[in-house]
């Protein structure tokens, strides 16, 4: 039996950043085949390559035995490939006829529409895969589940025979994840090849028949499902060794600078958080895609507000309504995407660096330039942020650079706790290592800092502490010493049962 789908030696890179380094991979009819990996393993943009949305550097892709010399979304249809994603795609004012229709009717405008037809049709792919749902009811009234049953009808009626499944029970009961499976088990029987993508490890050995597993961009080997337990996939993800790029400084820890008392936000599903940082401690707060962290730091930043429980400042109870109130209370925050909140890129290093202090630095409306200067000077010196000046504009420096000056802009604020939100997302091994000595340098000054970070192994190399979220939730703590990957990853799976906290 011929794969339907196979590539070879696909290699990927964004702005010198390898994304796949040499991924291999194929998929048989009627396979349910699992891609597993840490965040940032490769998993997405290897999708992207399957579906179009991006050419791969190198490599062969090989659709039903044809090579496919060029690739789009279109083509990718074309053969029959379909991605359900976790938020299905459809347009929430129309109803479920429309939406299917949408992805398989052609012709113009002024085309005569037969609306009983439209109707029968959708009524036939819904019943092929068991979706009790009204084909004249609009999209925006369905349930999660029923609008991926709703993706899945149009993918068969698109005549796809490669369908990916991207974390297709995150937002699922057990209930409805048992239909999900019954529908994945009856298109696998009519030949359907599938790709499983999901972080629920305990789910696979129930749907998938063999497991690929990547890691930092690579392929790292395929195992027959009944080969491999969830111990040894764990293994297999994150087999990495702590390196000199995390040079933790020893700090002896003073008070407890922020502590949270059962916070949650109904809009950013987070509740019952209870943490807290002392000065001159690292907290790594670690977790999967959705886990909550990022909405966690925005909460304690005043983005959105919390709704229950307590914040708390040396002791004290405050509340942290907006970020101006944050700023004056001493939270800062450097979110994990720099270049759209972190910095302003055509705006010169000086300015960015003062961006969060322009009511110390201006007298009657008016800038202190020469105050202005001498502080992004010394933020440069003492962060080395490599610029031919500091008038230069910020987005003609490196992604490094880039994120010592977002760093700095705070610091200027002489915060008393410092939120880094991905802080080495993008940047390459020698800018982490110095943004990690930085980190160590702020804990030994006494700054308290909460880092939020999907590589584990920057999580265990700079964190004294380690909190695990798994949605929305605070699951488990881990000390230091007893951190490991293989932990960490239980924790942030959600199997709380199976880990020493």
């Amino acid at each position: 039996m011929s794969a339907l789908l196979k590539l070879t030696g696909i290699f990927k890179s964004f702005a010198g950043v390898q994304a796949l380094k040499g991924v291999s991979f194929e998929l048989m009819p009627g396979e349910v085949h699992a891609i597993v990996g840490e965040n940032g393993a490769g998993k997405s943009t290897l999708i992207k390559v399957i579906t179009g949305a991006h050419q791969p550097d190198a490599g062969t892709l090989i659709v039903n035995g044809a090579v496919i010399e060029k690739n789009d979304p279109t083509i990718a249809r074309s053969l029959g490939i379909a991605v359900i994603y976790q938020q299905p795609a459809l347009f929430p004012d129309l109803t479920v006829a429309e939406n299917i229709a949408l992805r398989l009717e052609r012709g113009g405008p002024w085309r005569t529409i037969n609306w009983a037809e439209r109707r029968t049709r959708a009524r036939q792919l819904l019943d092929r895969v068991g979706a009790n749902v009204s084909v004249d009811a609009m999209v925006r009234d369905l349930s999660m589940p029923q609008q991926q049953l709703v993706e899945i009808a149009s993918a068969l009626g698109g005549q796809a025979k490669i369908l990916i499944l991207d974390e297709p029970t995150a937002s699922l009961s057990d209930r409805e994840v048992d239909n999900l499976f019954r529908v994945i088990r009856e298109l696998r029987a009519q030949g359907v090849g599938m790709i499983y993508i999901s972080h629920r490890l305990e789910e696979l050995p129930q749907i998938a028949d063999r497991v690929t597993v990547l890691r930092d961009g690579s392929y790292v080997g395929t195992r027959k499902i009944g080969e491999v337990d969830r111990a040894e996939m764990i293994r297999l993800m994150v087999g990495r060794s702590l390196e000199a790029v995390f040079p933790k400084i020893a700090v002896p820890l003073g008070e407890v600078v922020l502590e949270t008392i059962g916070l949650g936000c109904n809009a950013s599903g987070v509740c019952e958080v209870s943490l807290h940082v002392r000065a001159g401690e690292i907290l790594g707060l670690a977790g999967l895609v959705g886990a909550g962290r990022t909405e966690l730091a925005r909460i304690l930043f005043g983005l959105t507000p919390a709704d229950d429980g307590q914040i708390l400042l040396k002791g004290q109870p405050v509340t942290v309504n907006n970020p101006s109130r944050a700023v004056q209370l001493g939270i800062a925050y450097v979110p994990e995407d720099r270049r759209r909140h972190g910095v302003v890129l055509e705006m010169p290093v000086d300015a960015n660096t003062t961006l969060a202090i322009l009511r110390r630095i201006a007298a009657g409306g008016l800038i202190n330039f020469t105050k202005e200067r001498q502080i992004a000077t010394t933020f440069v010196q003492r962060l080395g942020v490599k610029t031919p000046s500091i008038s230069a504009p910020v987005g003609n420096l490196s992604g490094g650079n880039q994120q010592k000056v977002a760093l700095a802009r705070w610091l200027a604020a002489e915060p008393i706790v410092i939120i880094l939100d991905e802080p080495t997302q993008g940047v390459d091994v020698g800018a982490k290592a110095e943004i990690h000595r930085l980190m160590g340098e702020l804990a030994k000054s006494g700054l308290a800092i909460i880092m939020i970070s999907s590589e584990l192994p920057e999580v265990l190399g700079m964190s004294d502490r380690i909190a695990v979220m798994h949605g929305g939730r605070i699951v488990g703590e881990l000390a230091r010493a007893q951190a490991t990957q293989e932990k960490v990853l239980e924790l942030a799976l959600g199997h709380t049962a199976e880990v020493e906290v």
